[in-house]
């Protein structure tokens, strides 16, 4: 009788690398943590917290005109289930994290937008694969995943926390 096989990880010796595979595939979802946590933080923190980070990520497309045409306007990005998410727009050019619903909505999976900002798959695929959806503005959520998918950037966590812009 064979067991079956639990998925690798290349890099870590076999027995911690099973290890986390068991770990994986039994520990809860994430998504409701997060929604507990998430229901729980104040907006100007979650300002305080995210907005520094994201205009450093960006500060080059940001310097260059790339988010123009999103002055003024509201996108959310959301975790299936309908939190935790996050509603940002671009004001006096800056990425700015608001209150409430967007006019676009991008909603999918934890592991899809990882992957997407990992750029580990072309967005096209996630959108056509359903993992990630566009709600509202269609054509708003559309340019922003076109925006994303044509800028060069890399999310060095320890770069985006730490440095002071």
């Amino acid at each position: 009788m064979s067991h079956p096989t639990l998925p690798a990880f290349p890099s870590l010796p076999p027995l911690l690398s099973q290890s986390l595979a068991v770990l994986r595939d039994n520990l809860p979802a994430p998504a409701p943590l997060l929604r507990t946590i998430d229901q729980h933080i104040p907006i100007p923190l979650k300002q305080l917290l995210a907005e520094a980070p994201l205009n450093r990520l960006f500060a080059q497309a940001l310097a260059d005109g790339e988010f123009e045409m999103f002055e003024g306007r509201r996108i959310r990005l959301e975790i299936n289930g309908g939190q935790p998410g996050v509603t940002f727009g671009l004001w006096a050019g800056r990425l700015r994290i608001l209150d409430g619903p967007g006019e676009a909505t991008i909603r999918g999976s934890l592991s899809a937008f990882k992957t997407l900002a990992e750029r580990r798959l072309d967005p096209d695929q996630l959108f056509f694969h359903r993992r990630l959806v566009i709600e509202g503005d269609t054509e708003l959520g559309l340019a922003l995943k076109n925006l994303l998918d044509s800028l060069e950037w890399r999310i060095r966590l320890p770069q985006i926390f730490l440095h002071r812009i």
